[in-house]
């Protein structure tokens, strides 16, 4: 998940139980019980930064998901969200679903992969640059990305 540049960018690991509303008719995680997860981890990140706003106006605008393994009912997993690089106008994440041991599963990675934000404040048509009290609150400057 980290590259160079992105080592000294925050993110957040949350840790759930797969639940029977989390299943599909196979048994496993239906595929919306990933991305629910991974936006549980993303609002712990948010909260640590003090970026209550951040929700409002930051709609996904690409979310690129890689299934590895299956996940059951009763399973514990911890969901990791890093932000991976900020630009301008946009935000890309790295995430990834581990799966703890469980009777059906020797645990492990079991989905990775990322999704990008933009900042459209409300009343906006398209996207903005982030505010500075974003950037500062996530990159710790006040510079503005390229």
């Amino acid at each position: 998940m980290d590259t160079p540049e992105s080592q000294a960018l925050p993110g957040a690991c949350i840790e759930r139980t797969v639940e029977w509303v989390d299943t599909d008719a196979a048994g496993h995680q239906h595929n919306s019980a990933i991305v629910r997860w991974v936006e549980a981890a993303e609002a712990e990140l948010f909260r640590r930064l003090d970026l209550p706003g951040y929700f409002p106006c930051a709609p996904r605008v690409q979310h690129v998901l890689n299934y590895r393994g299956k996940l059951w009912f009763g399973q514990r997993i911890t969901a990791t969200v890093k932000v991976q690089k900020i630009g301008r106008t946009s935000m890309t994440f790295a995430f990834e679903i581990h799966g703890q041991p469980h009777e059906k599963s020797a645990g492990g990675l079991a989905a990775y992969g990322t999704f990008t934000t933009a900042y459209v404040p409300e009343g906006a048509d398209a996207a903005q640059p982030w505010p500075g009290h974003f950037l500062r609150a996530i990159t710790g400057a006040g510079a503005v990305p390229a």
